[in-house]
């Protein structure tokens, strides 16, 4: 929110926000939105995991 809103870095947020979701789908969660099925993380895991997606985008 910060980037698209205070920042005006639209295109930056969007690419976060994707990788984010591309990391969701492949059923990673850390400890707080843990689900059965999914495999828990820790955040510096989960962070990695959506830098190496922002990267492939």
């Amino acid at each position: 929110m910060m980037l698209r809103y205070s920042f005006n870095q639209h295109a930056a947020a969007e690419a976060i926000e994707q990788a984010v979701s591309l990391v969701l789908d492949q059923g990673l969660r850390t400890g707080d939105i843990w689900s059965a099925g999914c495999s828990k993380v820790g955040t510096q895991q989960m962070g990695d995991a959506v830098v190496a997606a922002l990267r492939n985008l």
